[in-house]
């Protein structure tokens, strides 16, 4: 992929674009979730209502937030509130979609932004959890965005930051999340991932262009499973290039 036109990073950007509904609610994490957000918005999603953290509602991603609580988070919203009053709104059941990211996940879709190594001894303690347990247990659907290697992929995570399926089917709602609710897709770099309906466990959906199922294989550090037709994402088209080189991240934050 070195000879590409495109790096890793942006490519996995617009497919996870992509993924973005029109017309939807959607709570953004820091990062390259607000890249993705804003590649939706100037193209395939002119009319989502982005969420963060600490209370920005429907701002106009005009502008490339650098954390969820800064100015451009509120920049022509419809509402600024605070963090207790967002926390509600997707326990009421009215944040369509969560985008996330994460140092580790799990087969069933459980993220950890908390402790790689044991809690109370970490091998390193990463930027903790903010909204995400709260977003990946309340709103709908949910959608990890992260660099794909068998670190990072792993059959346990360290610590569940993030509540994707838990241990497997019905785990969710034994544990009194929403029925209904749950990981619907991950975004890699290598690959997009979706999960199946019966095992509740992460399986190859499409592959990035130039990347084979054995590289996916090799950089997963559990069983995936794989389908008999397994499709391949679009590469970058010319002008999502020029919105997130030219007009999302001029200055290069993230690609």
């Amino acid at each position: 992929m070195s000879q590409l036109p495109y790096s890793k990073t942006e490519l996995m950007i617009c497919v996870a674009a992509r993924l973005f509904e029109d017309g939807t609610t959607c709570f953004i994490g820091t990062g390259i979730p607000m890249l993705a957000a804003m590649l939706a918005s100037k193209t395939t999603a002119p009319n989502i209502v982005p969420v963060f953290e600490f209370g920005g509602t429907g701002a106009m991603l005009e502008e490339l937030p650098l954390a969820v609580g800064e100015a451009r988070t509120f920049h022509k919203g419809v509402s600024a509130l605070g963090i207790c009053d967002t926390m509600e709104t997707a326990q009421r059941g009215f944040i369509d979609y969560g985008f996330l990211g994460g140092a580790q996940i799990d087969p069933y879709g459980n993220l950890n932004s908390v402790v790689i190594g044991e809690h109370d001894s970490p091998k390193a303690r990463l930027p903790g959890s903010g909204g995400g347990n709260d977003v990946g247990s309340h709103c709908w659907r949910t959608i990890a965005i992260m660099q794909h290697d068998a670190r990072r992929f792993v059959p346990k995570v360290d610590f569940v930051t993030t509540p994707g399926y838990l241990t497997g089917p019905g785990a969710r709602e034994a544990a009194g999340l929403p029925r209904g609710t749950g990981p619907m897709a991950v975004v890699s770099t290598l690959a997009l991932m979706d999960y199946d309906p019966e095992t509740c466990r992460m399986r190859l959906k499409a592959l990035h262009p130039g990347t084979s199922i054995d590289e996916v294989k090799a950089n997963t550090g559990f069983e995936l499973i794989i389908p008999e037709q397994v499709t391949v994402n679009d590469p970058p088209s010319e002008e999502e290039l020029r919105l997130l080189r030219e007009e999302i991240d001029r200055q290069r934050f993230y690609i």
